[in-house]
């Protein structure tokens, strides 16, 4: 293993490494970077130019994805070659396709920070080993659950690029506990640090946008708040919304009006609701009510994230004070932190939820635009018609999120337990197939919550209809309607599912890489 060469703290070094630490004791360079801190011992920098010339087959003074294949396999670690190619491509900084030993010494050093990040994230003990529990404990935070037995092989051989793969045994000594040492030894030359790697790989609600942002909002990794990463996908998120929600305002704007207007004596079906629209404003109506939708995004977005922050210090500061260490969220206090968020966000941007509403409604010329929609609404019905439908769009948020989560989550755990072998990254299908089912399925089970709220909002743009509360509203309806009166317009909703998570997730991924996002 790596540990046998580089804590040859005894042995002498051979002739050329001692040349070449001699011909640079004048620099700053010669000197330990780190402090020893990958061995501990003083001949630090002598033991990395012995693990490096045991790398450089060839003999160039430079280590290539060729070199390391074969030198690491020959110290018993195998890694594949996109594994490889992770590691020259992380520090490689004269872009040469390699690393020379400057190179690889400031990788090792990168890399031992973040492998202690995870290595503590992991030690709930914090008595410096990592047992099964703790193991088991780390995945259930992130809604991955395995077996003692599964934790026990994973402490036993975590296998080669994540923990369900084939087969270098970490746990050297079998106390069927995993050390500081054993972890490093393992890890140092491993592109990938296992658990942040899965909140890396599946995020949903920072990319996924189908109209509605009442998801839970994502995990952020510790390197990706450190290095400002997160604010870079927020934007993407934002503007892939944007397109996503411009593309799909057709079906948005029918769907408003067949959750208004469609009944059992006007039975309006998707073609009918298209040709009534177009032959009442023209090709430009289908998307009246899309500015306001796309304006929204931004302060929504900034202030669910903020609040879903404070929720979750102020989650952790009561976990302290009744006497847990924990680290991260179960799911079901992500479910409270995120709704919590939800709630704030939506109180403080609702009014915009109405002007979409009624700017989608509205007839030809009776608005000339959002604030001219905002002044007569005002004059007309007061302060408290920007708030109509806001109960049961709040009662709308819990079932929502809870059900996005906990079929997200369940995907996800089902994934990782099958097909996880050599990374967390489950590809862009199985992605936005995840993401898909689990919005289907929040919509669902909230729908006839949002068709209520948005007949609430609609109540002054229809003439002559009584003012109503929810609960008569329900009763109404299923008097009148029947059950599937409360899924008025839920056709067209579905119809925009698919291609709003499609889009969204193309424009995310390129506006990831003009934000000079690193690639997931």
């Amino acid at each position: 293993m790596v540990s046998s060469v580089l804590c040859r703290c005894v042995a002498s070094p051979p002739p050329d490494a001692a040349a070449a630490t001699s011909s640079s004791a004048s620099s700053p360079a010669s000197v330990d970077p780190c402090g020893g801190a990958v061995c501990g011992g003083p001949d630090h920098r002598l033991r990395l130019w012995s693990l490096f010339q045991t790398l450089d087959v060839n003999r160039d003074g430079g280590l290539c994805v060729n070199d390391l294949a074969v030198g690491l396999g020959r110290l018993g670690l195998h890694r594949t070659e996109g594994e490889l190619q992770k590691i020259v491509q992380a520090g490689d900084k004269d872009l040469d396709g390699q690393l020379d030993f400057e190179e690889f010494v400031h990788y090792l050093q990168d890399h031992e920070k973040k492998l202690r990040l995870v290595f503590k994230s992991l030690d709930k003990k914090n008595d410096g080993r990592i047992d099964a529990q703790e193991i088991m404990q780390s995945l259930r935070d992130l809604g991955v659950k395995i077996s003692e037995q599964q934790a026990e092989k994973i402490l036993k051989r975590i296998r080669t690029g994540h923990f369900w793969g084939p087969v270098t045994y970490m746990d050297k000594n079998g106390t069927m506990t995993i050390d500081w040492n054993e972890w490093r030894d393992y890890h140092l030359l491993h592109p990938v640090e296992n658990i942040p790697e899965i909140i890396l790989y599946w995020k949903h609600s920072t990319i996924f946008d189908v109209g509605e942002n009442l998801t839970v909002p994502d995990e952020f990794t510790v390197e990706e708040r450190q290095t400002g990463m997160w604010w870079r996908h927020l934007v993407a998120g934002g503007g892939a919304g944007a397109v996503s929600r411009t593309c799909t305002a057709p079906l948005d704007r029918l769907k408003v009006l067949m959750q208004v207007h469609a009944s059992r004596s006007n039975n309006m079906c998707i073609v009918g609701g298209f040709t009534q629209m177009i032959r009442e404003g023209g090709a430009k109506s289908l998307w009246r009510g899309n500015g306001i939708n796309v304006l929204k995004i931004a302060p929504e977005s900034a202030i669910k994230f903020m609040a879903y922050e404070q929720s979750v210090c102020s989650l952790f500061q009561i976990k302290r004070l009744v006497g847990s260490d924990q680290e991260t969220l179960r799911i079901h206090e992500r479910l409270v932190a995120g709704s919590l968020a939800g709630a704030i966000a939506q109180s403080s941007i609702y009014p915009m939820e109405v002007l979409k509403t009624r700017m989608a409604l509205r007839k030809t010329g009776q608005y000339s635009g959002m604030l001219d929609c905002a002044r007569k609404i005002l004059a007309r019905e007061g302060m408290a018609a920007f708030y109509k439908g806001y109960v049961p769009n709040m009662l709308g948020i819990i079932p929502y999120a809870g059900i996005d989560l906990a079929v997200y989550e369940t995907l996800k755990n089902a994934w990782l337990q099958r097909y996880a072998v050599n990374s967390a990254d489950p590809g862009v299908f199985v992605l936005l197939a995840c993401g898909t089912m689990s919005s289907t399925c929040g919509q669902l089970a909230s729908y006839p919550l949002a068709l209520v709220r948005t007949r609430m909002q609609a109540q002054a743009s229809i003439e002559g209809a009584p003012e109503v509360t929810m609960s008569s509203l329900f009763r109404q309806i299923l008097r009148t309607e029947g059950a599937f009166g409360l899924y008025r317009g839920l056709a067209p909703n579905f119809m925009k599912v698919i291609p709003a998570v499609s889009i969204s997730y193309v424009v995310y991924e390129n506006l990831k890489i003009t934000l000079g996002v690193q690639s997931r």
